[in-house]
């Protein structure tokens, strides 16, 4: 259970970094033009680990 875990969590800040490096690997108009894009998705990946350890935690509240 605790290798799960540990294995979403580092996924999850895997995916997290390897968005904002991608993201900061262009020229200059196009970096401008995705800065919403990379906000946007930067916003989704924290509702997503937020609802994961809410997930987690009920989990293990009431299932184990």
């Amino acid at each position: 259970m605790n290798l799960a875990i540990l294995l979403v969590i580092l996924i999850v800040v895997l995916a997290l970094i390897f968005t904002i490096v991608l993201a900061g690997k262009s020229d200059e108009t196009y970096r401008n033009d995705t800065k919403r894009n990379t906000t946007n998705l930067t916003l989704i990946y924290i509702v997503v680990i937020l609802l994961s350890f809410i997930a987690v935690g009920v989990y293990i509240r009431w299932f184990v």
